[in-house]
């Protein structure tokens, strides 16, 4: 069984619903979880975010944020969760906000990728440093990831952690 079904088993159990806000997987893991017959039980909704204008109309992410901390950190990634969990029938939400490549910067290489994670009052936040390992597994290895977010938040949110 792929994650995703996986995933979907446990919220469906649990009676719990999923939303995604992705920059740099560009919808992949909305895709993933559609993949699977009968996900439209749990998963609520997706926003691909991929500019600030995005971000910021349709997350709520702050102009403030985006300029002090950039669109690729643990800040926005909060405020993409947040505002995903805000404007969806969803318990669980996770973003995604990263550099995929070709390029990057010293500060921001290539394969760095935030995540965030928003649940009831709770939002985590994190980093993950892929690798220059190409745009494509960036992208995977970020999908792959927020599927693991959510699991982990799932778990939490019905009790079974």
């Amino acid at each position: 069984m792929s994650d995703a079904a996986a995933l979907l088993d446990l919220c469906r159990v649990h009676g719990l619903k999923l939303a995604t806000a992705e920059s740099c997987t560009g919808g992949m893991v909305g895709a993933w979880l559609t993949e699977v017959p009968g996900s439209s039980d749990v998963y609520d909704r997706g926003f691909i975010t991929y500019s600030n204008a995005a971000k910021r109309d349709m997350l709520g992410v702050t102009s403030d944020s985006l300029t002090a901390f950039g669109a690729v950190s643990e800040q926005v990634a909060g405020e993409m969760a947040s505002g995903a969990l805000a404007r969806s029938q969803a318990d669980i939400a996770v973003s995604i906000t990263g550099i995929a490549g070709p390029g990057g910067s010293d500060h921001k290489p290539e394969g760095r990728v935030c995540f965030g994670l928003a649940y009831g009052d709770t939002v985590q936040v994190e980093t993950q440093d892929f690798g220059a390992i190409g745009r494509d597994k960036v992208r995977e290895a970020a999908a792959k990831h927020a599927i693991s977010l959510l699991t982990q938040g799932a778990k939490v949110k019905s009790g079974a952690a």
